[in-house]
């Protein structure tokens, strides 16, 4: 029932702007009493045990369940009600990549059970409780958001702001109890590698809540090993599952325009280069991290060797990724394209993300350049940290600019603008249709064999005769051709130019795309030189500095994946 006339919003607007900010309020307040929570664990605090900790994250993660039985329900009763979607939530591609990081987590989640068994004698409860919940979480979680993340919610909105609020965070807790896991177990390994290199000065006290007790079966070392490799997917896949909650939670009673939302498939044709270039940074990257794992540790000499052979390689790697992203935005600068500008929840979301998860890596590269300058012996290897990280701020500088720019730009409308040249052209009264279609204008396939120019080029009018004009009307309808045709071989040429920048930005956003996952591999699965470099370690002190890098390292390696996600769609669009 609409609203009498005078003030049509005040009545509702008041209302649900207060439940939007007691949801953001209740989400915090939930978020930090779990951050507090996992923190006392982690400082080894009196009273405080891994079985609190995982006890609060059941409950939360119960809760989210019963709610999302509840919409699940709801929705199938009202399945043959006409809803609103936003149509730039939940792309395709994004649902498959949060898929294929929850089956890994439930194989993740396998582990644990096993592990479970193994130390069922001295392991509390509710640790092998913990798995089996994350396991039917992750399930219900991943059919929610393909159902109905592109969902605008307009009933018991009060209600559900509370519900999916609280999936947002709950995500996020489990997220940071899935940083805060896998960046102890990268902690002790460095402190056991650091001697290895020389800084003896450097106290070793291992941080270990293994349990006390023996392995019951011989899959022991398996389990355990086999977790820390698989923490890196399940920590996307809960940042990604939290940021498309929340996208779902902004668009809860926003008033969508319905308009025509074209379609963006992904096309392996005209980024051949691209790809391949990308191919082979993500081979050779795939092949450093394998050598510097082995080396590392091993002996002084060979772990200078494995950092030397890590920078080189890393700025190599940026240098192109800086150069290809100046090229882009070079291009952009030669068109005259206007940005869309319209309310979009995921949009604004994914720009926030870059610049926000790019700081972590900043503050690691600024701690870097600072202690160069500051230390007093500077080994061989430290130097090239220097270039690394210099290049560090400049490429996320760059790539920042090119992503955001590209997801703001609106639609090329090439192909509406050669529909207007299907026109009936009008000569002594006649209406004459043109021969060839838009498309194989665009694409310059019109009579390309026959070598014949297209009707459209040889003037208003075509295979049809004048039907007996005089020699002035003839003269002015062959100067008339002249005008037309070189008109339209300028607007084909056009065309051949804007076709060609199309092709080199496919083609960098392909390569830069593979970049970003390659530079991802690194640090998720341990190949982390600011730990292993030990200069830092000496200028700002070990507990310092070794907080600045827990704290940084989880949002650096979440912006190489979100990058990647982003320029995925970049390459959709363009």
């Amino acid at each position: 029932m609409e609203k009498a006339a005078g003030c049509p919003s005040v009545g509702g607007s008041y209302p649900q702007k207060n439940a939007e900010i007691l949801s953001s309020q209740y989400g915090i307040n939930l978020f930090l009493a779990g951050l507090l929570l996992t923190f006392a664990w982690a400082v080894h605090a009196v009273g405080i045990s891994k079985s609190h900790l995982l006890s609060y994250l059941i409950t939360l993660m119960l809760i989210q369940l019963l709610w999302m039985l509840w919409y699940l329900c709801r929705s199938c009763m009202q399945r043959r009600l006409i809803r609103d979607k936003d149509t730039h939530a939940g792309a395709r591609w994004l649902k498959c990549g949060i898929t294929l990081f929850a089956v890994i987590t439930l194989i993740l989640d396998s582990f644990k059970i096993g592990y479970y068994i193994d130390f069922s004698n001295c392991l509390s409860p509710t640790e092998g409780i913990f798995p089996v919940t994350h396991a039917v979480h992750t399930i219900l979680q991943v059919y929610f958001l393909w159902c109905h993340a592109k969902d605008v919610i307009q009933s018991f909105k009060t209600l559900e702001r509370f519900g999916v609020i609280h999936s947002v965070f709950t995500n996020l807790l489990l997220w940071t109890n899935g940083v805060l896991t896998e960046s102890k177990h990268q902690l002790n390994e460095h402190k056991e590698r650091l001697i290895t290199l020389g800084f003896g000065n450097i106290t070793i006290v291992l941080d270990d809540h293994a349990p006390q007790c023996n392995c019951t079966t011989t899959l022991c070392s398996i389990f355990s090993q086999g977790i820390y490799y698989l923490y890196p997917f399940n920590i996307e896949y809960h940042i990604l599952a939290s940021t498309m909650l929340y996208v779902l939670w902004k668009n809860i009673g926003r008033k969508v325009e319905h308009h025509q939302q074209h379609k963006t498939p992904f096309k392996f044709h005209g980024i051949t280069v691209g790809t391949i270039f990308g191919l082979i940074v993500l081979t050779s990257t795939i092949a450093i991290v394998v050598v510097y794992l082995i080396q590392i540790g091993r002996s002084k000499i060979k772990s200078e060797l494995a950092l030397t052979m890590f920078y080189l390689h890393a700025i190599f790697v940026l240098a192109l990724m800086c150069t290809a992203g100046i090229v882009a935005l070079f291009i952009y600068r030669l068109e005259d394209r206007s940005l869309d500008n319209s309310k979009n929840p995921a949009r604004k979301l994914d720009a926030e993300l870059l610049v926000g998860t790019a700081a972590g890596s900043w503050l690691l590269s600024w701690g870097s350049i600072l202690a160069i300058m500051c230390a007093r012996a500077h080994p061989k290897y430290t130097w090239y940290n220097l270039p690394y990280s210099v290049l560090v701020i400049i490429e996320k500088y760059i790539q920042n600019l090119f992503i955001i720019e590209s997801i703001h730009r609106e639609q090329e409308k090439v192909n509406d603008d050669i529909k207007t040249l299907r026109i009936a052209t009008i000569s002594r009264g006649s209406t004459l249709s043109l021969t060839p279609s838009y498309k194989e204008i665009y694409n310059g396939r019109a009579t390309r064999d026959s070598g014949e120019v297209p009707c459209l080029f040889k003037g208003s009018i075509c295979g049809r005769d004048s039907g007996g004009g005089g020699a002035k009307e003839e003269t002015s309808q062959e100067n008339s051709s002249v005008m037309h045709s070189a008109s339209d071989f300028s607007f084909y040429s056009r065309n051949s130019v804007t076709n060609n920048k199309r092709r080199v930005l496919k083609n960098i956003a392909a390569f830069l795309f593979l970049c970003n996952l390659s530079l991802w591999i690194p640090p998720a699965f341990g190949c982390r030189p600011e730990y292993d470099n030990g200069l830092e370690e000496i200028v700002f002190g070990f507990e310092p500095w070794i907080i600045v890098v827990n704290l940084a390292m989880p949002f650096s390696i979440f912006y190489r994946m979100h990058s990647a996600a982003s320029l995925f769609e970049v390459n959709c669009k363009t």
